[in-house]
């Protein structure tokens, strides 16, 4: 399905052109995604058709916040509104054109960037998902009231049981090092990740907010896709805190609760194993 006349005529102050070239581009389940070629200028186009108030406009604003950044090569969006958002086309090139080296110290870059409370000037999505983004003092209170327990709460509505969750949930201050609060991309798979052809690391689709920097790290090491060894690099910049590989799977709780929430119980027997090795 193409976009709505109405979008591409909304799309003409950048396109300046009523009639653009439309290419489908692989997509997602939430969006369908779009090559707009005109004479002057290519765009990739996404729609969703209103279907996740703020998607768009969230994901807008963490876009910018990861431009602003200047970590990594961000696309520019260029219009956005409830039904869609446009962005700068960066033609993509192999991700073997980056080093490890160049990916360590540009995620460390990124988790410089830091301010006095954990949240985001929005809420935002997870995939599919709202994600709160509410300011709190101290990591621990931030990935329990805003991460944790909204998944808890869906998968309860869902059926789903977990024991002793009162328990864990009290541990996350002993288990959560004090850390000031870093840009994290929030959402950082292998899909999210591309290298440009001019063999710049580019980050897209993020879930941005100021969050443990920890995050991104265990979401990377859920699903591969990124160069090996480049912890080494990050930790020239950016040391990461003594005992940070043994929370990883704590931190992979959250998102592995969000598989659970969109994709079903495939994902349950994980989410407790992780539960019981920090009770």
């Amino acid at each position: 399905m193409l976009p709505s006349r109405d979008i591409i005529e909304a799309l003409i102050p950048v396109t300046n052109d009523p009639q653009p070239g439309i290419t489908p581009l692989h997509g997602g389940d939430i969006n369908s995604v779009y090559l707009v070629t005109s004479p002057s200028i290519q765009t990739v186009l996404k729609t969703n058709h209103k279907v996740y108030p703020g998607m768009f406009p969230a994901e807008a604003r963490g876009l910018e916040a990861l431009r602003i950044a200047n970590a990594f090569r961000i696309p520019e969006v260029l219009q956005v509104s409830e039904e869609y958002l446009l962005l700068e086309y960066i033609p993509e090139g192999q991700k073997q054109l980056v080093s490890a080296e160049t990916y360590g110290r540009s995620l460390a870059g990124l988790h410089l960037n830091q301010q006095k409370t954990f949240g985001f000037t929005t809420n935002n999505y997870i995939g599919s998902l709202p994600q709160s983004n509410g300011n709190h003092d101290h990591g621990a209170d931030f990935y329990r009231e805003e991460r944790l327990l909204p998944q808890f709460e869906a998968a309860l509505n869902k059926g789903y049981r977990f024991k002793n969750l009162e328990v864990f949930l009290k541990q996350l201050e002993n288990l959560i090092p004090e850390e000031k609060p870093s840009l994290i991309h929030g959402d950082l798979w292998g899909g999210n990740y591309m290298v440009s052809h001019k063999g710049e690391p580019c980050l897209i689709d993020p879930a941005t907010c100021f969050a443990h920097r920890e995050m991104d790290h265990a979401m990377m090491a859920l699903f591969g896709g990124f160069p090996s060894n480049y912890i080494a690099a990050y930790n020239e910049v950016y040391p990461l805190t003594a005992g940070w590989e043994s929370r990883i799977p704590l931190w992979q709780l959250y998102y592995m609760l969000v598989h659970l929430n969109i994709f079903g119980s495939g994902y349950y027997s994980r989410c407790v194993q992780i539960m019981k090795k920090y009770l």
